[in-house]
C-alpha cells in the first residue's frame, strides 16, 4: 500500500505534463509546413505501433506469471497440521516474482519459477512456524499497540476515509487488515524475544551511513541527511545482526515441526 502513496502524485503530475505536451504538439502543428506535418504523423504512428508492443510484451508477461498461481483455496502445505491455503501462496508468490523483476532476472523461466516455488513455500512455512511458536509462548499483540499501526496506516492515506477507500478496491475489510497488523507485531515480538540482539551504535550506523553515501555520491546522487535515514539504517542493521542466528533458529523449529509440501 505504500506504493500507492507513493506513485499516485507522480501519476497525477505525470499525466499534466502529457496533456501539456499534447496541447503543444497541436499549436506546432497548425503552423508546420505539409512535409513536417507527415513527417510528425508517420512519428507518432510508429509511437503508437511502439507501444502497442510492449502493451502485448506485458500482458504475455503477465500471464506467464499467473500461470505460477494456483487456486485461492487449495491447500499447498501444513505445517502441524496448519493448512496453508493457495490465497496464502499466491499473495507470497505475487511479491516474490517483483523481487526478482526488479532484480533484473525472468521469473517466469523455467528455472526460476521451481526456484520461486520453493522460496515462496518457504518463506511461508517459515511465518507460520513462527507465529505457532508465538503463540506457544503467549506473545500477543495488545489492542492499543494494534491501533497505532493501523493509526499509521491511516495516516498515509489522509486519513480513516482515505485509507477505507484502498481496502475497499483491494477487497479487504478493517478487521482483516487488524488480524494482519497484530501477526505481524506477535511476529517480531516473537523474534526479539527468540533471538535478540544489541541495537547497533552510533558508530556503526554513521559508517552504515557513509559506506551508502559513497555509494550515492558514486551515482551522482545526493545521500539525504542522517536524521532522516537513521531509523532505516538502524532496522537494517538489526535485520543483519539477526539473520543468522534467526536462520538457525527456524531449521530447530522445522526438525521438530511436522510439515508437508502438497505442491
Amino acid at each position: 500500500m505504500d506504493f500507492k502513496k507513493i506513485l499516485l502524485p507522480f501519476a497525477a503530475g505525470a499525466l499534466a505534463l502529457g496533456l501539456a505536451a499534447c496541447s503543444d504538439d497541436e499549436e506546432n502543428t497548425a503552423d508546420a509546413p505539409e512535409e513536417e506535418t507527415e513527417q510528425q504523423e508517420e512519428g507518432a504512428s510508429q509511437d503508437e505501433a511502439s507501444q502497442e508492443e510492449q502493451q502485448a510484451a506485458a500482458e504475455e508477461m503477465q500471464a506467464k506469471l499467473d500461470e505460477q498461481q494456483v487456486e485461492a483455496d487449495e491447500v499447498v502445505a501444513t505445517v502441524n497440521d496448519e493448512e496453508i491455503t493457495g490465497e496464502d501462496y499466491n499473495a507470497a508468490l505475487t511479491q516474490i516474482q517483483g523481487q526478482m523483476s526488479q532484480m533484473g532476472q525472468d521469473p517466469t523461466s523455467e528455472e526460476a519459477s521451481e526456484q520461486i516455488k520453493t522460496q515462496t513455500l518457504d518463506t511461508l512455512v517459515n511465518q507460520v512456524l513462527i507465529l505457532q511458536k508465538a503463540d506457544e509462548e503467549e506473545v500477543t499483540a495488545s489492542e492499543e499497540e494494534i491501533d497505532e499501526e493501523l493509526t499509521a496506516f491511516q495516516e498515509q492515506f489522509g486519513g480513516e476515509e482515505g485509507l477505507n477507500e484502498v481496502l475497499e478496491e483491494q477487497g479487504m475489510e478493517v478487521d482483516a487488515l487488524r488480524d494482519q497488523i497484530a501477526e505481524s507485531i506477535k511476529f517480531d515480538k516473537y523474534i526479539e524475544q527468540a533471538v535478540p540482539v544489541e541495537e547497533p551504535t552510533d558508530e556503526e550506523i554513521q559508517e552504515a551511513y557513509d559506506s551508502q553515501a559513497e555509494q550515492y555520491e558514486a551515482a551522482g546522487q545526493e545521500m539525504p541527511e542522517l536524521e532522516e535515514v537513521s531509523e532505516n539504517i538502524r532496522t537494517s542493521l538489526m535485520q543483519q545482526k539477526q539473520q543468522e542466528p534467526l536462520t538457525a533458529h527456524v531449521e530447530e523449529l522445522k526438525e521438530a515441526a511436522e510439515i508437508e509440501l502438497l505442491i
